[in-house]
């Protein structure tokens, strides 16, 4: 299956959500789409660590971490365990660290920026599989993001075709 470029998608389907421009692309893949997985927690990357430990089965995790600039909630460790069980990228509304051990896994990654402090475990809670909301989309559990160099876009299911 190809990923579609996201300048056709919007071609094609007008009532598409587009992210603000604000993500900075990390990861081997540059080009990446799935069903999303969404992920809501705060200098703390527990359910982080959990989601990307099963099975991925070609979905991408949004994880909205409040745009804190305090820490790195994805790093190397995190992108390994994502490509092994076959996720097909993460957004993060966040920051990341071990950038360059990120640009070596088969994985697509976008978040705001890479800032060296890991995040702390046990820290605050976190929720799993609510509608979250950044970089004006809203991103809810089972639509379809799509992500390039162009920018993320997301539909509410896949279209024909991918």
């Amino acid at each position: 299956m190809t990923t579609p470029a996201t300048t056709d998608l919007c071609d094609a389907h007008p009532e598409i959500q587009v992210c603000d421009p604000v993500f900075q692309i990390f990861g081997g893949n540059l080009r990446f789409a799935g069903p999303i997985t969404t992920l809501k927690v705060f200098e703390d990357n527990t359910l982080i660590k959990q989601a990307v430990e099963s099975p991925g089965e070609g979905r991408v995790l949004v994880v909205d971490g409040g745009g804190s600039r305090r820490c790195g909630l994805v790093g190397g460790n995190l992108a390994v365990s994502a490509a092994a069980n076959g996720w097909a990228g993460l957004v993060v509304y966040g920051y990341i660290r071990d950038a360059d051990e990120l640009a070596e896994q088969p994985l697509g990654i976008r978040a705001l920026g890479a800032f060296p402090r890991k995040s702390e475990r046990g820290l605050h809670s976190g929720q799993a599989g609510r509608s979250v909301v950044f970089a004006g989309v809203t991103f809810r559990e089972g639509a379809w993001l799509c992500a390039d160099r162009d920018g993320i876009v997301v539909l509410p299911e896949a279209p024909a075709g991918t």
